[in-house]
């Protein structure tokens, strides 16, 4: 990946309107797919039409995670569907309760939170609950082995399905999502407060990153594990994470600073020190972290703004899918050197 001239990339954006929403975006394959909160998915095509699918009828989509192949989402009907091109397909219906939070990886294992319950299924179906000690918005799997980090009140429960017990990982507070490094040493929770909590596995070290003006509700990891993107201000915050204590005693750097406006959405590209920046006003930045320069995806709204909702990258880091809370949405795709 090369920045270079031009310094924008807008005439490389192709907009669409999603039709309602957006709550998240993915690639599923080649294919960009969105997911809108009145319960439908959209499949936008090359020119910039978009074909809609329904995923959840009776309800709305609160929240979604990709395994590569298959989109999960969780609504407010209190199922969790399964989705690709060709259907959907119902993986758990909780009665009606509300879906908190996804998870999914590529080998096609599965969670999801319901009330005080966290929900590990594998790709043979087998399904493990696990009792927490309140709901749960934020659940992650580690990089390697069958191992989950869970938010929730007053800490992380760190859990292996199959070894009965979780690892309990203590802050007082809130604990909204949750991350886990590439290299699966680090566990960081976006919190109720404006601020970031961390704990490095091995021995349970506490990492706390405070400052924002805002919550932190975007969280992305460099390709190689050693810079952690976020949201909550007026500039994309990276911490650094190449010691072995993380972020401790370093201070992290900004790009894309645009003072007065909020960035509510991150995506690291998948294989440059570039990460992608959504703004609380529709606009959309690149920003290279090596020397901080700028290349402009998607200009800011005109009249009412509205945040960008959704930033994902495709495998190659070809293809940036865009989404916004108005339905305003589009693809990148950048130029070939």
């Amino acid at each position: 990946m090369t920045f270079g001239a031009p310094a924008s990339l807008t005439s490389a954006f192709t907009p669409f309107d999603a039709g309602a929403e957006v709550v998240a975006a993915v690639f599923l394959g080649d294919a960009p797919v969105l997911a809108l909160a009145d319960g439908r998915l959209a499949f936008p095509g090359e020119a910039g039409d978009v074909r809609h699918s329904v995923a959840h009828p009776d309800g709305a989509i609160l929240v979604a995670a990709a395994d590569g192949r298959r989109l999960i989402t969780g609504g407010d009907d209190g199922l969790v569907i399964a989705s690709d091109a060709a259907g959907h397909e119902i993986v758990a219906d909780e009665n009606g309760k509300w879906i908190d939070a996804v998870a999914a990886r590529a080998d096609g294992t599965l969670a999801w939170s319901v009330g005080r319950e966290l929900r590990a299924q594998t790709p043979k179906g087998e399904v493990k609950t696990l009792p927490l000690p309140s709901s749960s918005r934020g659940i992650a799997f580690f990089p390697k082995g069958y191992r989950l980090a869970i938010a929730h009140y007053n800490g992380v429960s760190l859990w292996f399905p199959n070894a009965g017990a979780p690892e309990l990982l203590e802050w007082k507070g809130s604990h909204l999502d949750a991350s886990v490094s590439p290299d699966g040493k680090f566990v960081l929770t976006s919190m109720q407060e404006n601020m970031l909590h961390g704990w490095r596995v091995a021995d349970g070290k506490n990492m706390r990153m405070a400052g924002y003006p805002a919550k932190t509700r975007s969280l992305s990891w460099s390709h190689d594990g050693k810079w952690l993107a976020t949201s909550g201000a007026d500039a994309c915050v990276v911490w650094p994470f190449q010691s072995k204590d993380g972020p401790m005693g370093e201070p992290p750097r900004e790009c894309g600073v645009r003072p007065e406006v909020k960035v509510t959405r991150v995506a690291f590209h998948p294989s440059a020190l570039a990460v992608a920046i959504g703004y609380e006003d529709g606009m959309v930045l690149l920003c290279r972290l090596t020397d901080a320069s700028e290349l402009l995806v998607r200009r800011p709204d005109e009249g009412a703004p509205a945040r960008i909702s959704a930033l994902c990258w495709d495998a190659k880091g070809t293809r940036l899918v865009v989404g916004a809370e108005n339905g305003a949405a589009g693809v990148l795709t950048l130029p070939k050197k």
